[in-house]
């Protein structure tokens, strides 16, 4: 089996890279602007998802088992919303397993109750809105894929969560870390395996893998900067009602039902940081 992870040189898909690696299986990765430094004998491809012959050219050249899409795009609606469009008909064509990573910023925040696998999109960001159409566009050119959604991705330090708290507490960096904003974080390796078991298997339809324990992006950045030896009181505080940025501010993944058909244990924030 060759596996083929798109946007491999991502925070999140050199993490999928390295597990896959690890089991043993062939794989290929993409990367938009640099290679990733993934060990091991990875293959790597530049792609552009706007470029449907590209995408073509790397399919029929890897020739994959598997492909999983780890890639963000953020608000580029040609990449984050068109591209699954492109990948969906390309594995589809061929009859290759395709698992989609997806993002709770599809939902409004709100739900008074955690939104569980079954609720529908209502995104209020550009972001949002091209996730949402992308999961439609999967979901009905690709019927045996797999959605999967998830939340804010933490690591050992180097995610982009983790590197906020940082440069917040040095004064590098202007803004706050909101007590509004309520999100379900998850660990890029917890991740990385929830989305390798799903590849495997014969799951299909959405997945919900965050983690289970909602809090605010203070409360997460006070945990990051306890374990990293940093004075939390440094940490600037504020409201994301009080900014007029658009989001979400309550939006929690209810993970319980993905959770029960995985063996794949999607730790909470305050185990994985030392803190439960």
């Amino acid at each position: 089996m060759t596996v083929l992870i798109i946007g491999g040189s991502g925070f999140l898909g050199t993490e999928v890279v390295r597990r896959v690696a690890a089991a043993g299986r062939g794989t290929a990765a993409t990367y938009n602007s640099r290679p990733g430094d993934s060990p091991g004998t990875t293959e790597w491809h530049r792609l552009d998802l706007r470029d449907t012959h590209r995408l073509d050219e790397i399919i029929d050249t890897v020739q994959p088992s598997v492909v999983i899409n780890s890639s963000s795009g953020e608000a580029d609606w040609a990449v984050t919303a068109e591209g699954p469009v492109r990948l969906a008909q390309a594995t589809a064509r061929r009859g290759i397993r395709l698992v989609h990573v997806s993002s709770d910023a599809v939902f409004s925040g709100n739900s008074a109750t955690r939104y569980a696998e079954t609720a529908l999109p209502d995104p209020v960001t550009p972001y949002g809105a091209a996730k949402a159409a992308a999961e439609t566009a999967v979901r009905l050119l690709h019927p045996a894929a797999v959605v999967a959604r998830t939340s804010l991705i933490i690591g050992d330090g180097q995610s982009a969560h983790e590197r906020v708290v940082h440069e917040l507490a040095a004064g590098s960096r202007e803004g706050a870390l909101f007590t509004d904003d309520i999100r379900c974080p998850v660990h890029v390796a917890d991740l990385a395996a929830a989305l390798w078991e799903l590849a495997v298997s014969d799951a299909a339809g959405v997945f919900h893998l965050a983690g289970p324990d909602a809090l605010s992006r203070h409360e997460l950045g006070v945990l990051i900067a306890r374990r990293d030896g940093i004075e939390p009181s440094l940490l600037p505080i504020g409201r994301r009602a009080d900014t007029g940025l658009l989001g979400g501010l309550d939006v929690r993944l209810d993970s319980g039902a993905s959770q029960r058909r995985l063996s794949t244990r999607l730790r909470g924030v305050r185990n994985f940081l030392g803190k439960g």
